[in-house]
């Protein structure tokens, strides 16, 4: 083990599993996805419209399936599934040895439902359904957002015993909403007579995107109160929905899950990379170490946490009223937290809708473009 490599290691030994962010042909077919997971620790991948948009964009590795769903004349949406479908399935294979070693924790690869459908409960468990029979790999997650629409589709197909991963929580009061929808899709699935133990699934807590937009705020105020408040909602943020999940997976109700054969639902940390040069790139990684949880990272901050990640140890343990305080901060000069993640989820969905919809246009393109040439 290099002197590199052990930050990895060490998130690794402290119960962090480590999610590379980004899911492309090219990772597939290089050859990197799978020396990543040899070398480098990394035990899952995750992906979401804007990450296939660039893949699939770039074109790399793209052409010859898409020349032949030109040729079948398939529509764009179907088309575009069976892109998607077919990385995530590729991802899946290659990482089922790790799913299997991990006993059905790690080597997970998410797919998300169209996020058109976000706020439509019926078409999101309806789409969860059809992907899961499309991927057909007992390590995928079907990612459903946390919308108030998308909590009792949560519920519904956990309850079918689909494992999934909740995407888009930003709020600490959502989370607990993630959590409980979770829960109730167990007894859900257990009243139904499903084996507890197939179900997984992950709450993605969105970190950097929390600072980005309080301390866009911070700055408007302009004093030197405000400024010394940068970069502290969004650790705080992270640190106390851990709390969270401390005390629900220590309630009677999950007990009872739990003698049942039933799996916490982890926390995982996402949007891991810093969005600006005012703070460390490896911020939300090295604040972040709390034993069961995971970190999504984008193969930058990835590689910089292997080559200049100071990891310690446990970070989250012992900061729950420092963080309070830090929020509390922040609310007492008049930024108000409840429309903060509110701007947040709602710019989150608008940017996953945009993102899928620019890359139902360019896919469009592409088969229209190899259809004219097969005419």
């Amino acid at each position: 083990m290099t002197d590199n490599m052990s930050a990895l290691k060490r998130l690794t030994e402290e119960g962090v599993s480590i999610w590379l962010d980004d899911l492309s042909r090219r990772h597939i077919t290089s050859g990197s996805l799978a020396e990543l997971i040899d070398q480098q620790h990394v035990v899952g991948v995750t992906t979401n419209p804007s990450i296939f948009q660039k893949a699939i964009r770039s074109g790399d590795g793209y052409e010859q399936q898409l020349t032949d769903l030109a040729a079948r004349k398939v529509t764009v949406e179907e088309a575009l599934r069976m892109i998607t479908t077919a990385d995530v399935r590729d991802a899946a294979d290659i990482l089922r040895p790790v799913h299997d070693s991990a006993q059905g924790q790690d080597g997970r690869v998410p797919i998300e439902v169209d996020p058109r459908l976000a706020h439509n409960t019926a078409a999101t468990v309806a789409e969860a359904k059809q992907l899961a029979w499309l991927v057909d790999r007992p390590n995928t997650l079907i990612k459903i957002p946390a919308t108030k629409a998308g909590l009792p589709a949560i519920t519904e197909v956990i309850g079918n015993g689909i494992s999934v991963n909740v995407t888009l929580i930003f709020s600490l009061e959502r989370y607990r909403e993630v959590m409980d929808a979770y829960l109730a899709g167990l007894e859900k699935a257990q009243a139904a007579g499903v084996d507890l133990a197939t179900i997984h699934s992950v709450a993605s807590l969105f970190v950097s995107r929390a600072d980005s937009e309080v301390d866009k705020r911070l700055e408007m105020l302009g004093t030197n109160e405000a400024k010394v408040l940068k970069g502290t909602t969004a650790p705080a943020n992270a640190r106390l929905a851990y709390q969270a999940y401390e005390e629900t997976f220590a309630e009677e109700r999950w007990a009872a899950l739990e003698q049942a054969g039933a799996n916490k639902q982890r926390p995982l940390w996402a949007s891991t990379g810093v969005k600006g040069p005012a703070y460390k790139d490896t911020l939300y990684i090295v604040e972040l170490v709390a034993p069961n949880t995971v970190n999504t990272m984008p193969e930058a901050t990835l590689h910089a946490t292997a080559g200049h990640g100071e990891v310690t140890g446990d970070t989250i343990a012992g900061t729950y009223d420092q963080a309070r305080a830090a929020l509390d901060a922040v609310e007492g000069l008049g930024i108000s937290y409840a429309d903060v993640v509110q701007t947040l989820e709602d710019e989150g969905v608008a940017t996953f809708e945009k993102a899928w919809n620019e890359l139902l246009a360019s896919t469009e393109t592409e088969l229209k473009r190899r259809a004219s040439k097969g005419d």
